[in-house]
């Protein structure tokens, strides 16, 4: 099955379940007055429409379908024994070629709270919001999550080189909202890491500071910072 196919069945239904997801969430919450439960719902239905793989997705409907049809030719009812067959097996095709290339979603390593995610909303930037959607979704066709950005600041040139996100979770630094990425970095130092701060910058920016913390052997912390002066103008 074409990559490309792949790529753009997935990227479509993100994006029709994150419109869903937004249309639910403002139907839910529409008789309450409290602006962070609003935040909490919207948020909770997005992250899980996000979190739904496309393969088991096409697998549960597709066996389901291709069971209808083999109980209809066991009735002889021709119209759904062809339909099932029909529409059944292409998707019981394409969930197991999903499937054979899904890579899971990041899980956050604490809950966010109601006022993390009011800064969120106020003040992350396009690439803060970016990269938290990017690796707590299904993705296909890759082998690891943000290895363009890792391969791109020099931190490994093949997927076993590279550093593996094993968490992220959302605070504030002195009233910012920061996003943090755990890592497991065996392959390279916090000097290594350290290194690559200049060019971090560029690659997140603008508007984004960056802090690099070292929490335990082989354990790296890449914190995104908002950079509240620049929000500001």
């Amino acid at each position: 099955m074409p990559s490309n196919w792949v790529g753009q069945l997935q990227l479509a239904f993100s994006f029709h379940c994150c419109s869903i997801g937004e249309y639910l969430g403002k139907v839910l919450i529409i008789n309450d007055d409290s602006k962070n439960e609003v935040i909490i719902i919207n948020t909770q239905i997005k992250i899980m429409l996000r979190q739904i793989s496309l393969g088991t997705l096409g697998l549960s409907i597709g066996g389901i379908l291709v069971i209808v049809g083999f109980v209809a030719y066991a009735t002889d009812n021709a119209t759904l024994n062809l339909a099932g067959f029909f529409y059944g097996f292409p998707l019981l095709l394409g969930g197991l070629a999903l499937k054979a290339n899904e890579l899971k979603p990041i899980k956050f390593t604490q809950p966010t709270t109601p006022e993390i995610l009011a800064l969120r909303e106020k003040q992350a930037t396009l690439t803060q919001n970016k990269i938290r959607k990017d690796i707590t979704r299904y993705c296909y066709g890759q082998n690891v999550h943000f290895d363009r950005a890792l391969s791109y600041l020099g931190l490994g040139a093949t997927d076993d080189d590279l550093p593996e996100i094993t968490g992220l979770r959302e605070t504030e630094t002195e009233g910012a909202y920061t996003i943090i990425l755990e890592f497991d970095s065996p392959e390279f130092s916090i000097d290594a890491w350290k290194e690559k701060y200049e060019k971090m910058i560029k690659y997140f920016g603008p508007g984004v500071d960056v802090k690099i913390a070292e929490v335990g052997e082989d354990r790296i912390e890449l914190a995104l910072v908002t950079l509240l002066e620049e929000k500001a103008d």
